[in-house]
């Protein structure tokens, strides 16, 4: 089934219609698999510099509290023990790395994933381009409510789109993103995702390279054209051409 969808001017003029790559945009969602990346991505963005003191940390509790016999309390060693007040804290978070390792096969199908279910959900849009020279926020915001793109919209620019992301920018429902940078959890959290022409995915080129000719090894020539040489040794052919002359005689 070929997928498509209308290109349009920011005028929301119809400028013809565009072929969704089915690779890209035609894929069955595999919940599983956008779980972990998801999850991945977001566990990769945590800083990890939480910190609790142990009782080998803490200042003071260096001296006995009291001497161990004769009190009638229980035997203390130090006044920074975990259940003292001012001590140390037990088995606390320490400074860590949450990253997880995901594989580049599993984040790419994820974002191919993501992609399929808005294109599904008939959730892309694709504009010619965003034609504006100076940053205006103004002329971006009526540009959605024209294309009709309601709710929380990623908007997917090309570094040369330096005035279109100062303008959308500002918006508290549009996210800009570069094209470099599209991730599934971005494509999950909003509800419509906007490409220009320039930033579309092409479909793949499925065309067969051809093959090119054997080259020969570095330092070694190719065989000359003509008879095969002999191969045979040279301690053979002695013993060959010994043989032939005592058969004469």
């Amino acid at each position: 089934m070929t997928l498509t969808v209308e290109r349009r001017f920011v005028t929301g003029e119809v400028d013809g219609t565009v072929e969704l790559d089915e690779t890209v945009f035609g894929v069955e969602a595999n919940v599983p698999l956008l779980h972990q990346v998801v999850t991945a991505q977001l566990a990769a963005a945590r800083a990890g510099t939480q910190s609790t003191k142990t009782r080998a940390e803490v200042s003071g509790g260096g001296k006995k509290p009291f001497k161990q016999k004769g009190t009638g309390r229980a035997r203390q060693g130090s006044e920074r023990a975990p259940h003292f007040t001012g001590g140390g804290v037990a088995l606390g978070p320490k400074p860590r790395s949450y990253r997880q390792r995901t594989p580049r096969k599993m984040v790419r199908l994820a974002l191919r994933c993501a992609l399929s279910d808005r294109a599904a959900q008939g959730r892309v849009a694709v504009v010619d381009r965003w034609p504006w020279e100076t940053p205006s926020t103004k002329e971006a915001r009526s540009a959605l409510a024209t294309l009709g793109l309601d709710g929380k919209v990623l908007v997917v620019l090309s570094r040369a789109d330096e005035a279109a992301y100062r303008s959308f920018r500002n918006l508290p429902d549009v996210q800009v993103i570069l094209d470099g940078e599209l991730n599934a959890y971005d494509v999950l959290c909003n509800d419509w995702i906007v490409f220009t022409a320039a930033t579309l995915p092409a479909p793949a080129d499925r065309s067969v390279p051809v093959p090119s000719p054997t080259l020969a090894a570095p330092g070694v020539s190719s065989l000359p054209e003509g008879p095969a040489p002999d191969l045979q040794p040279a301690a053979s052919q002695d013993a060959s051409q010994d043989a032939e002359e005592a058969g004469d005689e």
